[in-house]
């Protein structure tokens, strides 16, 4: 995955009313736990930069933290096993993946919960060895 485009002002003019004003919000909170400016990647919305190379020597970058506006649900992508998260008990109605964390809306979650939750992935991914950061 590559960033393809610093400026995410389009893709944030596209987006309707209720769906614009979360990704709003996650785009500040964003910017608050990375302290990073957010770039698109394709169609998500990217926090800094990262490096991973697994053992089988595939390898390439990803955002440390990313924000995707989809048709069923705001897609947050953060860690690679986001099941084993402690936080996600308190954090209210939500879908998971393999590493997505799916929300159909910002009320359905505790913020404060949810801030938490990005914090202690994007560390753990930064902690692992197949990660390196690189901006």
């Amino acid at each position: 995955m590559e960033i393809t485009n610093p400026d995410i002002d389009k893709l944030i003019d596209e987006l309707e009313e209720p769906r614009k004003k979360d990704i709003l919000i996650l785009i500040e909170l964003g910017r608050k736990i990375t302290k990073k400016e957010p770039k698109l990647w394709g169609t998500i919305i990217g926090f800094g930069k990262l490096h991973y190379t697994y053992e089988s020597n595939r390898e390439g970058d990803m955002p440390e933290f990313g924000i995707a506006s989809r048709k069923q649900a705001i897609t947050l992508y953060m860690s690679y096993e986001i099941n084993k998260y402690e936080e996600l008990k308190n954090l209210g109605k939500y879908k998971t993946g393999q590493g997505c964390l799916y929300i159909k809306k910002l009320d359905d979650v505790d913020l404060d919960v949810l801030e938490q939750l990005i914090t202690q992935a994007i560390k753990d991914l930064k902690s692992s060895s197949i990660i390196k950061e690189i901006a």
